[in-house]
């Protein structure tokens, strides 16, 4: 659909006929102030007396294009429906000492745990186009690496960076719940997902995962809480002495919390646990909002403003043309 943005601006059309009209202008002058003048324009003007009435004619449709340009003609196009659908999700990331054991096997090697938690959280948060992101690294404390935003580009590039120790070397699982909970209280409608990975239990910070679950709880913030490690002794030959780390898990508390709060825990003991969790993280109920709609616009001023351009720059030409004849 065709429209004007600035239909007002039409009323300007009068404007060169009422301007010699309520202000007379000497005849000797009056040619220099016409709108516009090829004559004066080509700064010939004191050679001609009069105009012909092609030249008004052209003056006329030249004021006519560029009056038309500044109303701005914008072509419309049709209605395209966006859902407003999406979830604000916050990742805690658990950033301490034990995440580095190499006790997780990723294409048949084994890596430390932060390692695994980037290749398939990285790939979790790929796929989140439309949701808010969010992400908490915690050690000895919590603190924001990315607040919530849809550029999960950014999110995932400061996952990546993350480093262990980057924060100590404990863990403050009741200092990121609270931190989340604080973020989430500056969003004034959303459905507040935390998603928490940890391999130990709480040992530092300044508050207790109790006292944090119970802001989470009146915040209705959902937790989803993941205990990530090996429950066993990793098989590296008959001398090794292995790993335990993984049974440090508080699990009772990280189920308690998601209990509590209606979400869920689940245990990734291995890389494809951990893929499982969030395929069935991807089944959370999404906000349910009205949708919005919008119209592609296309400017169109241009088209007007080059044609008046091009008809004075012609007009012009001509004239000189016939100058440079006379002259010969």
């Amino acid at each position: 659909m065709f429209e004007f943005e600035w239909p007002l601006a039409f009323l300007l059309l009068p404007l060169p006929w009422l301007i010699t009209k309520l202000k007379p202008i000497p005849a000797r002058t009056q040619q220099k102030i016409r709108m516009p003048s090829y004559a004066s324009l080509g700064g010939m003007g004191t050679q001609e007396q009069s105009f012909s009435r092609n030249k008004n004619w052209l003056e006329m449709l030249i004021w006519l294009l560029l009056v038309t340009a500044l109303s701005n003609p914008t072509w419309l196009d049709d209605p395209i429906t966006l859902p407003s659908e999406g979830r604000d999700i916050m990742l805690a990331v658990d950033l301490s000492h034990s995440m580095a054991e190499e006790d997780m096997e990723y294409n048949g090697r084994y890596i430390d745990r932060l390692s695994v938690v980037k290749a398939v959280l990285g790939d979790f948060i790929e796929q989140r186009q439309g949701d808010r992101l969010g992400l908490i690294l915690f050690a000895d404390t919590a603190f924001l690496q990315t607040p919530l935003t849809k550029d999960i580009n950014t999110v995932s590039q400061m996952l990546q960076e993350s480093q262990i120790g980057l924060v100590g070397r404990a863990t403050a699982i009741g200092d990121a719940l609270g931190l989340a909970v604080k973020r989430f209280n500056q969003k004034e409608e959303s459905n507040r997902i935390l998603i928490l990975l940890t391999d130990g239990q709480n040992t530092a910070g300044n508050l207790q995962p109790e006292e944090a679950l119970i802001l989470a709880r009146e915040e209705g913030i959902k937790v989803y809480t993941i205990g990530v490690g090996s429950d066993g002794r990793r098989n590296m030959g008959f001398f090794s002495l292995g790993s335990m780390s993984g049974a440090s898990i508080d699990e009772q508390t990280l189920t308690h919390i998601a209990d509590e709060t209606g979400g869920r825990y689940f245990r990734a003991k291995d890389v494809q646990g951990l893929q499982q969790i969030y395929s069935e993280l991807d089944n959370l109920e999404p906000i349910s909002a009205e949708d919005e709609t919008f119209r592609p616009k296309l400017a169109l001023f241009y088209l007007p403003l080059m044609a008046a351009l091009a008809i004075w720059a012609i007009a012009l030409l001509i004239r000189f043309a016939k100058q440079w004849r006379r002259g010969n």
